[in-house]
């Protein structure tokens, strides 16, 4: 597989620093994982690039060495590996810049080069506002897309000169934009201000409040499911359960989990971000730990998303025709995983849930479906 020179914007995995003398075990993940140590490893089969950066900058920080990344490492290598069929590559940390503009470079580069050899990439580590590099890969491309972000606040500051917490405002205005749609899942009603909201909802993106996601998780599986990128800041996780920093409200480490196995479920999805880790404030390696077992389930859930069929294949997919109000419609089921899509009038079907198709069946329009027209 041929790359752009992309060790030039990375540094090795230092296996002795994170394993110290001791081997892992058969069936841990450090035994199986392709690990850019002396050479870079193969990717041709790989389905999983996992690269972290440590630069925090965007949170106001100073430029300082971080062993966050190999924190994570630590704890990602001891645990067990279910999914055989599914190969991960570690290709070490993106090398901070001299600014932060040049991290952002170097991160843009390597996650373009991934999309483009068709990679899922998984990013580890650094501010949130790395997002926005995150999405230059695409817009370079010209590539219009959907995007979710899983956050407490909803980064439009821009008033707030620290850059992670002004960033969305670049990405969803920017201009040229190739926002297609934008999600933001766990935001919490306090940390926002009502006219951000009322904007968000002119631009027809769709926000989604904590309290809401947490009683019935499962509704955000759609929505994550059409997105080809998704970031993930640890801010959205409640600092009752885990450090302090953040919110005493959030998310539990099992919903964090459900939300990275969704995103590993999409066919769709080739860019996923888990940013906001600060080992200053992680004495016990709590968070290094719940990041590693959210890296394990975006993991479980690419294994289950290549269980899917294609649509096309309808032997696989229960086909239901509903009228509701005065539209007549299909939804779809797989038989495989469970998952829904329902027709829309332009004959493409899109990802919904259970709770749309029951509410289509008793005659009411799912708001997924009003929403998805309105983006026509």
């Amino acid at each position: 597989m041929s790359l752009f020179n992309l060790t030039d914007f990375l540094s090795p995995v230092n296996i002795a620093m994170i394993s110290g003398d001791a081997d892992y075990r058969e069936g841990q993940i450090g035994k199986a994982i392709s690990i850019y140590q002396d050479e870079f490893p193969d990717l041709t089969d790989i389905d999983l690039v996992i690269a972290g950066c440590n630069d925090n900058r965007g949170n106001g920080h100073p430029i300082n060495e971080s062993n966050g990344t190999e924190r994570i490492r630590k704890e990602f290598y001891s645990l067990y590996y279910w999914h055989k069929d599914i190969k991960i590559a570690d290709i070490g940390d993106i090398l901070v810049g001299a600014t932060l503009q040049d991290t952002y470079a170097a991160v843009k580069t390597i996650t373009e080069e991934m999309i483009s050899h068709g990679k899922k990439i998984l990013l580890i580590g650094g501010s949130h506002d790395l997002t926005l590099a995150q999405y230059e890969a695409y817009r370079s491309q010209s590539k219009v897309i959907e995007a979710t972000g899983v956050d407490s606040y909803i980064d439009l500051s821009i008033d707030n000169p620290v850059k992670s917490k002004n960033f969305l405002m670049e990405i969803l205005t920017g201009e040229p934009n190739f926002i297609r749609h934008y999600n933001h899942i766990g935001f919490q009603s306090y940390y926002v201000h009502p006219h951000m909201l009322e904007t968000m909802d002119k631009l027809r993106f769709d926000c989604y409040r904590l309290g809401k996601v947490k009683e019935n998780i499962e509704e955000m599986e759609p929505n994550i499911r059409s997105s080809d990128m998704m970031t993930f800041d640890l801010a959205a996780l409640g600092a009752a359960t885990f450090w302090e920093g953040s919110s005493p409200n959030g998310f539990n480490g099992e919903e964090a989990c459900t939300l990275m196995q969704y995103a590993g479920m999409s066919a769709q999805m080739s860019s996923t971000g888990i940013y906001g880790y600060d080992p200053k404030q992680d004495p016990y390696d709590n968070m290094a730990k719940q990041i590693s077992q959210m890296i394990w389930y975006f993991v479980d859930g690419i294994h289950h998303g290549k269980l899917e069929a294609e649509l096309s294949n309808k032997d696989h997919f229960i086909e239901c025709h509903i009228a509701f109000a005065t539209v007549e419609t299909t939804f779809i089921k797989s038989m495989k995983t469970g998952r829904w899509w329902m027709k829309m009038p332009d004959e493409k079907y899109v990802p919904c849930s259970y709770g749309d198709f029951t509410l289509a069946g008793n005659n009411e329009i799912p708001e997924r479906w009003l929403r998805n027209q309105e983006r026509q």
